[in-house]
C-alpha cells in the first residue's frame, strides 16, 4: 500500500466541524474534503475559513465556496496544482501518493461505498476526493471524501477507475489536482497562525459583495418558486444545493471561524458571529420550509430572507467596526 498520512479508516476521528453539532452536516465535496485534508495533516481549518464572507448571490446560485489556493499557502504552506491526465488515472494517482502528494479527483459517487444510502449504486454524481492511500495490486484506496475518511475496494475500485476498460457515465478526464509542500516555507502555528487568520479575514471582509445579497435572492426566489412548486422533489433537491445550503453551510462556516478566532484571544467578534449563525439556522429552516412546500404545492413566505439580509448587514458592518481602520 502507497500511504501518505498513517491513518486508518476505521479509527479516524473527523474535525469537529463535521461532528453533527453545527447547523449544517456538510458544505460542498470541495470544502469538506479539503477540511477532512487539513485535519488529517494535523493543521486547523478553522484557521483558514476566512474566505466565507465573500460568497454573494451568483444571479441564479450562491457562490460554491472553496478555499482559496492562496490562503492554504499562506497558513499550512500547501500548494495545489491541476494535473494533466496522459495516462489511465490509477496510474497517475498510485505516482502522486508514492511521491507524498494527495490527488484531490472528481469521481462518480455511484461507485463510493461512503455515500450509501444516498448516491451509492444509485446516482451518478460527480464528487471531489482526496487520495491517501492506494495499491493497485490489491485495488484498495483510501480517501478523505465529505465528512470523513474512507476505503473501497474490489468491485468498487475496479468501476471508479474503469479498469475493467469499460467506460460508464463519464466521457471525459475528471478533473485532478495534487497537494505538495511550498518551498522553503513552514507551516505557521500558535501566534503566529492567529495573526495570518486574522489578516486573512481583513483582506476577505474587503471584499464583501457590495450589494445585500439577500435582496437578489429573495427576488430571483420569487420568481422561482412557483415552477419550483409545479416541479418534483429532486428538483427542490438541486435547487436547495445550490441556494440555501451553501449560503447556509458557508455562514455556518463565517461563524465557526469568529468563533476560532475569539477562543484565540481576539475580541469584538461576538456580535457579527450571532449574526451569521443566525443566517445558518435560519437558511436551514427555510430550506425544510420549501420542501414542504414543494411537496404540498403551496405557497411559501419569503419575508425571512429580508431578515437574513438585515442580519447580514449587521455583521458586515460590526466586522469592519472591528477590524477594518
Amino acid at each position: 500500500m502507497l500511504r501518505i498520512l498513517d491513518l486508518d479508516p476505521a479509527t479516524y476521528v473527523p474535525h469537529c466541524l463535521h461532528d453533527g453539532s453545527g447547523s449544517w452536516a456538510e458544505t460542498n465535496c470541495y470544502s469538506d474534503v479539503i477540511i477532512e485534508l487539513l485535519h488529517g495533516m494535523g493543521h486547523e481549518p478553522l484557521a483558514a475559513l476566512g474566505f466565507t464572507l465573500t460568497i454573494d448571490f451568483d444571479l441564479d446560485q450562491w457562490t460554491f465556496f472553496k478555499f482559496p489556493h492562496a490562503d492554504l499557502e499562506r497558513l499550512f504552506a500547501l500548494a495545489i496544482f491541476e494535473l494533466a491526465p496522459w495516462r489511465p488515472l490509477e496510474e497517475h494517482v498510485a505516482e502522486q501518493v508514492a511521491g507524498g502528494r494527495h490527488v484531490l479527483v472528481e469521481l462518480d459517487s455511484y461507485f463510493l461505498p461512503d455515500t450509501a444510502g444516498t448516491a451509492y449504486r444509485r446516482e451518478h454524481v460527480k464528487s471531489t476526493v482526496a487520495v491517501n492511500a492506494i495499491d493497485l495490486e490489491a485495488e484498495v484506496m483510501d480517501y478523505f471524501h465529505n465528512q470523513g475518511f474512507h476505503r473501497l475496494a474490489g468491485a468498487d475500485f475496479r468501476e471508479v477507475f474503469q479498469t475493467d476498460g469499460l467506460v460508464h457515465e463519464r466521457m471525459l478526464p475528471p478533473y485532478i489536482e495534487f497537494m505538495k509542500p511550498v518551498p522553503r516555507q513552514r507551516p505557521l502555528a500558535g501566534e503566529e497562525l492567529t495573526a495570518g487568520a486574522l489578516d486573512l479575514l481583513r483582506h476577505h471582509l474587503a471584499r464583501v459583495p457590495e450589494a445585500d445579497p439577500f435582496a437578489a435572492f429573495q427576488a430571483r426566489m420569487a420568481e422561482d418558486t412557483p415552477w419550483l412548486l409545479e416541479g418534483e422533489l429532486q428538483t427542490f433537491h438541486a435547487y436547495s444545493f445550490a441556494t440555501l445550503r451553501q449560503l447556509g453551510a458557508c455562514y455556518a462556516l463565517a461563524a465557526r471561524h469568529l468563533g476560532w478566532l475569539g477562543a484565540r484571544g481576539v475580541d469584538g467578534l461576538d456580535g457579527p458571529r450571532g449574526e451569521l449563525e443566525t443566517i445558518a439556522t435560519r437558511a436551514k429552516a427555510l430550506q425544510f420550509q420549501l420542501a414542504r412546500a414543494v411537496m404540498r404545492k403551496r405557497p411559501l413566505d419569503l419575508a425571512p430572507l429580508g431578515e437574513l439580509g438585515e442580519a447580514w448587514a449587521r455583521a458586515m458592518d460590526g466586522l469592519r467596526a472591528r477590524l477594518q481602520p
